[in-house]
Order: C-alpha cells, then sequence, then structure tokens
C-alpha cells in the first residue's frame, strides 16, 4: 500500500508539472494580445513573466520585466506575487551580471523582498522569490531559506521553489541536499526555461563534493541550454581545471572574460556568497588555475 500512495503522488507532481507550464504560457500569449492601456494588474503581471522567463539571454528582457511587475504593483498594492518577481529580478541580475550590486539595488531589492513576505504569507509565489531574493542579494541565508521552507509547504510541487533552495543550500555547503532539490526541481519541470541555472546548480553541488568530472559534465550541459550563462561558465572552467582539463578550463574562462571582461577573483564571493568564506576557497583556486586574475 506504501507502494501504491508513494505511485499516486508521483503520478500527481508529474501532472501538475507538465500542466502548470502549458496554462501559464497560454495566460501569456492572452494577455499579449490585448491592447496595453486595458490592461489590469494581473494582466500586466503575465506580460512581465512572458520577459521574465526570457532573462537568461536577453538583457533587455529584465529591465521590461521589472517596470511590468513595478506597474503591477501600481496598479494592485497588495499584489504579493508581482513584488515578489520583482525582486526576483535584481537576483536573477546579480547572477547573469546585470545589476551592479550598488547600494541602492540592494535597498530596492530588500524592500521588494520584505513587502513580497508581509503580503504573501501564504502565496508561494511570492516566498519563493522573496526567499531567494533575502539570500542572495541582501546575504541573509536563514531568511531566505525560512521563506522558501514555507513557499514549498504551501506548494510542494513547485519547481522554482526547489531550484532557489538547492542554491541556498549550496551557498550554505549543504551540498547532498542541494542536489535532491535540484533534481526535483527538473522532474517537476523539465521544460523550465530557467533549466540552464538548475544544471549550474547541479554541477556546483558536485564540485562542493569534489566530484569535478560530474561537475564538468553538468556544466558542460547547462552551457547546451545557453552557452553565455556566466555561471554556468564559471562553473565549466573550475571544474575542468580542478579535474586537470586545462584546455577545456580556459576555453570556458575566455568565453567568460569576453562577457564579463570586469571579473575578478576579488569578485567571486559577491557572485557566489558562501555563508563561511572559506566553503568559496577550492573554487576561487580552479578559476585561479583557469586564468582568472585575481
Amino acid at each position: 500500500m506504501g507502494n501504491i500512495f508513494d505511485l499516486q503522488d508521483r503520478v500527481t507532481e508529474s501532472v501538475v508539472g507538465a500542466i502548470a507550464p502549458t496554462v501559464e504560457k497560454a495566460e501569456i500569449e492572452r494577455a499579449k494580445r490585448k491592447p496595453t492601456e486595458s490592461l489590469n494588474a494581473y494582466t500586466v503581471y503575465l506580460r512581465g513573466l512572458a520577459k521574465f522567463y526570457q532573462i537568461d539571454t536577453n538583457r533587455r528582457a529584465i529591465d521590461d520585466a521589472l517596470q511590468l511587475f513595478n506597474s503591477a504593483t501600481e496598479l494592485d498594492p497588495d499584489f504579493a506575487a508581482a513584488y515578489g518577481r520583482a525582486a526576483s529580478c535584481y537576483a536573477y541580475g546579480k547572477g547573469i551580471g546585470w545589476f551592479s550590486g550598488a547600494k541602492e539595488e540592494i535597498v530596492q531589492a530588500t524592500l521588494l523582498a520584505r513587502r513580497a513576505a508581509e503580503l504573501g504569507k501564504d502565496d508561494a509565489i511570492a516566498l519563493s522569490g522573496s526567499g531567494w531574493t533575502f539570500a542572495y542579494v541582501v546575504g541573509d541565508f536563514e531568511q531566505g531559506a525560512a521563506l522558501i521552507d514555507r513557499a514549498l509547504f504551501l506548494n510542494v510541487n513547485l519547481a522554482e521553489a526547489w531550484h532557489f533552495s538547492g542554491w541556498i543550500k549550496n551557498w550554505l555547503c549543504e551540498p547532498d541536499p542541494a542536489l535532491k532539490c535540484f533534481a526535483h526541481a527538473m522532474r517537476l519541470n523539465p521544460l523550465d526555461s530557467r533549466m540552464a541555472g538548475m544544471r549550474t546548480g547541479t554541477a556546483y553541488a558536485h564540485f562542493l563534493l569534489g566530484r569535478y568530472e560530474e561537475a564538468a559534465s553538468w556544466a558542460a550541459m547547462a552551457l547546451q541550454y545557453n552557452p553565455e550563462f556566466p555561471a554556468g561558465l564559471r562553473v565549466a572552467a573550475a571544474s575542468n581545471a580542478m579535474a586537470g582539463r586545462l584546455e577545456q578550463a580556459r576555453k570556458a574562462m575566455a568565453r567568460l572574460r569576453q562577457l564579463r571582461p570586469a571579473l575578478r577573483i576579488s569578485s567571486i564571493r559577491a557572485l557566489v556568497p558562501h555563508r563561511r568564506a572559506d566553503d568559496l576557497a577550492r573554487f576561487e583556486e580552479g578559476l585561479r588555475k583557469a586564468g582568472l586574475p585575481e
């Protein structure tokens, strides 16, 4: 009987994971066809989602998404999910290198994340975006993890919450639980537009475990999905270097430096914010071997 109930849960997860993205895509397409001047807050939010899912490959998309989410909150000041998505724009922008990390940006991201958490106590989307922003932008790992745990309590089938949880566990140097989170996220939503981030997170968890060959393999899969994903290039460079494949490491580093010429070893701690600085030492060593300047 236990196996039967486990199978039932797995079937439910698969159905939800398959249907939810399709329904959301249909809603986005419907929203695109409506004239801008007649859009309500939810429709503006959906238009923001359409841009949000292009963030990994389109610099303009993150600005457009943020503007649309902010517009949705102007139309409805109590729209928790819109605040959570707006906060997420800052977190994505930081990871990709499209936000500078200036004090003003951190303050704005904090305000959005706090507002999402206050209004969205029962909204998994708002809580997951808020939690990720608290962890990655603000540097409050405990608050971030608690909010995402609450999001998963409310909606255990929310793939993005599992995705964000995996990254936070990596930053807390808990790679084994992180691997489970990323695997669950990919199983729930195998068509997620953020698949490069999930694969990169998996690669980084293997790196933390000292499995450099596996880390390099997962990083390569992430780059197949998005060849210009900076986090994927960072992990590919470090993993190949630590595995002794310096040629592949230097190729990944050369591409990364084309995309982010200002990147240095000294700036890695801001991009990969471990709770304990010493946990980052091997990653910095791998990047140094791959050719990243101090």
